[in-house]
């Protein structure tokens, strides 16, 4: 049976907005835009148009289409966009926080993607400096834009946790990454992947000493003491990669000592381009190509950033407040996994064509909803709604 997009959202149990409302204390003495319509707005004016604004949410919030299908009090209606604007920039982002992290619960648990592998890595978003002027800068030349820095982890298919960053010391991504992951308890006793970003040795004690196990890449001409040389197995067919040599060894750190655990030096050769690469990881008795094949999986995460940027217009920020910021990330990330999930579940080949899908059933939905309240029955004409 194919998974509709109403029946993808009836998966968030409808108490969950009222628990995580009492928890956080997000509607303290708000009469009109509480927590749920502020997220139901902002979600499906995102999916209504590619160019999001606080114009367009006054638009939408006033339209059938939301009055009927989320049936709000009729006074909602109409708040203006200033009020849109100054809710979204006062708003508790915690809340959004915990039902993001419910929502990656929820649709990883229904993908059968609890122990999958974590990828992480960061995009920068860029504005012009007189919008952001609270945010990173990228270079000593390019004084006319800000930066903020997403770091995201990536479990399975969805992203499972991120970071907004706008502080100057930031731009280093042993900093950014080595941040999310250490804060992170989801990675205890599981893997994750990430590029060369993170090459701090202190950064790879802390994970080993929290019981968090990485792979990633270094230079190939990397400084370590071998104690084990470890038996290369046959390649597998599948491999894109052919394993050298397979060390392990004690890494030296910038002051020249060697670093307290043993780590995993892997080099190979990518058999399409001929170039060496080496693999870095303190799984110490994992196959040497199950390593190389995890870190190849760390490319998923570059087809998310690419997704949410040309599909999500990540870069449009809505809000320039840093609290507003956060909402409206935590909203795109929380839409992201929608889509994806809605996707991986109907195994439709296309992330355009699956939002697009997505968009249109619930579209249904709203049409059918008027219908019924206008006294009709779109049962008589199923040929207009079962078809996407």
């Amino acid at each position: 049976r194919a998974m509709t997009a109403q029946l993808l959202l009836n998966l968030i149990p409808s108490h969950l907005f009222d628990s995580i409302g009492i928890e956080t204390n997000v509607d303290n003495q708000v009469k009109k835009l509480k927590g749920e319509i502020v997220f139901k707005l902002i979600l499906f004016s995102m999916l209504d148009t590619d160019k999001l604004s606080l114009r367009v949410m006054e638009t939408f919030l006033s339209s059938s289409k939301f009055l009927s299908q989320l049936q709000v009090d009729e006074s909602v209606s109409s708040c203006k966009f200033n009020s849109i604007r100054d809710r979204i920039c006062t708003i508790k982002a915690s809340y959004f926080e915990r039902l993001f992290e419910d929502i990656f619960k929820i649709y990883n648990s229904k993908l059968n993607e609890d122990k999958a592998l974590s990828k992480v890595d960061s995009t920068c978003v860029s504005l012009a400096a007189k919008l952001l002027t609270n945010g990173m800068r990228n270079s000593k030349i390019d004084t006319d834009k800000r930066y903020l820095k997403y770091t995201v982890s990536l479990t399975g298919s969805l992203p499972s946790s991120f970071k907004i960053f706008t502080e100057q010391s930031y731009i280093s991504e042993d900093k950014a990454m080595g941040e999310l992951i250490d804060e992170n308890n989801q990675f205890k006793g599981k893997t994750v992947v990430f590029d060369r970003g993170i090459q701090f040795r202190k950064s790879f004690e802390k994970f080993t000493t929290d019981d968090k196990y990485f792979i990633t890449r270094s230079k190939i001409d990397i400084k370590y003491s071998s104690s084990t040389t470890k038996t290369i197995i046959p390649k597998p067919i599948n491999s894109t990669v052919t394993i050298m040599s397979d060390e392990i060894g004690y890494l030296y750190t910038g002051k020249h000592t060697k670093t307290k655990y043993p780590y995993r030096i892997i080099k190979a050769i990518v058999d399409a381009s001929k170039e060496p690469i080496c693999f870095v990881s303190n799984l110490l008795d994992e196959d040497a190509y199950v390593i190389a094949a995890c870190y190849k999986q760390r490319w998923e995460i570059e087809i998310f950033f690419k997704f949410i940027k040309q599909h999500l217009n990540v870069k449009h920020l809505v809000s320039r407040n840093e609290n507003g910021m956060k909402v409206m990330l935590y909203m795109t990330t929380i839409l992201a996994i929608l889509i994806i999930a809605y996707k991986k579940l109907n195994k439709i080949s296309s992330i355009k064509i699956a939002k697009l899908k997505f968009e249109i059933e619930l579209e249904n939905e709203i049409i059918k909803q008027i219908v019924i309240l206008c006294g009709g029955n779109p049962k008589l004409a199923p040929h207009l709604f079962n078809k996407t």
